[in-house]
């Protein structure tokens, strides 16, 4: 019998094997019935590119839970339902998108029904910390426009950076890693949120393996959508929930995409453009028009997440317990960047 509030590396290792053998399948689907990504104007990427990267990482996170789910037991009350029901809803969402194109504001309306149902379950951040103050402020009615806007808010972010090889991957991968960590050490502690991080973490080191540039998949709006609502949700079950000044820590570990889309939206709304217009002007997409290559791109904006991600646990008071994990998560992504391009160079 596994205990779930300490099968969290379980988890992992368990969705980075599944992923690992379901992404090739999903390129050979991709490939076959014609679901790939084609370049334009707005795009930097040579050749038609699978684009259902999002339904490997959902299907080995689903495969993943409910295989420990069976082998010990279904943890209610802790808002489990509505982050896996939501994250669900999210990626099929970003499916339909992915084949159909959906328009953008039809796509936010479904954000929006998605995220109050989810906060209708308990997934909502309540109570605020203020300095000075003896007890956490409570929010009432304005829970459901905060929660509203960090769920939908951070599920659109990572999307955004979703633009070149291997970026959204990488902070998704740091981002998750880091939520695990601190899951684990807060009080209250959510080993639960822990859990899925860390399953949620695997998933996407195996999709990494083949997106780093030159990519063989892409995550698409199905996986940048699963992955940043999951994000979103299990910062607040995992981290918002506590009392303390930790509770604002999701803003430090998930800066990277924060800044990009706030940067993105002021910029289009000065220009009297829509903020949900696509462009080629975010910060990665800055960063190569000054010349930079995708690879330092990637590393300079995952270098700034990990940075972020060292911090936050260094705040949360973890370090000594738990910073081995942030570090093997280095090393695995440096080992799979290395084995990627070689087997693509091999091929």
């Amino acid at each position: 019998m596994i205990k779930l509030t300490q099968a969290q590396i379980t988890g992992a290792i368990i969705a980075y094997l599944l992923g690992v053998f379901i992404v090739p399948i999903v390129i050979y689907f991709s490939d076959k019935a014609g679901l790939v990504d084609v370049p334009n104007e707005r795009k930097i990427h040579h050749g038609k590119i699978s684009r259902l990267g999002g339904v490997a990482v959902w299907i080995s996170v689903m495969l993943t839970f409910l295989f420990l789910v069976l082998l010990s037991y279904y943890p209610s009350g802790q808002g489990l339902s509505g982050i896996i029901a939501g994250g669900s809803l999210m990626f099929l969402l970003g499916l339909v998108d992915d084949i159909f194109c959906l328009d953008a504001k039809f796509k936010l309306f479904i954000q929006i029904a998605i995220a109050s149902v989810v906060m209708i379950l308990g997934v909502r951040i309540e109570s605020i910390y203020v300095p000075f103050m003896q007890n956490p402020l409570e929010l009432g009615f304005w829970s459901y426009p905060i929660s509203l806007l960090w769920i939908v808010g951070i599920s659109n972010a990572i999307n955004f950076i979703d633009g070149i090889d291997g970026l959204a991957g990488s902070v998704v991968t740091i981002s998750s890693c880091t939520i695990g960590i601190i899951s684990m050490v807060v009080a209250p502690s959510s080993p639960i949120s822990a859990l899925v991080a860390f399953i949620l973490l695997g998933a996407m080191l195996s999709f990494l393996t083949y997106n780093y540039n030159p990519a063989k998949i892409f995550m698409g709006d199905s996986g940048a959508l699963f992955a940043g609502f999951m994000l979103a949700t299990l910062s607040i079950t995992g981290i918002a929930k506590t009392s303390g000044p930790l509770m604002y820590l999701p803003l430090l570990i998930l800066a990277v995409p924060m800044l990009d889309v706030a940067y993105s939206s002021i910029r289009r709304i000065m220009k009297g453009q829509s903020p949900f217009v696509a462009d080629s002007e975010h910060i990665h997409h800055k960063l190569l028009h000054a010349g930079l290559s995708q690879d330092v791109a990637v590393l300079i904006l995952a270098s700034i997440s990990f940075a972020c991600a060292i911090i936050a646990i260094l705040i949360a008071g973890s370090l000594s317990k738990y910073y081995i994990f942030a570090v093997v998560v280095v090393i695995i992504l440096f080992i799979l960047n290395i084995i990627s391009k070689s087997i693509k160079k091999r091929a």
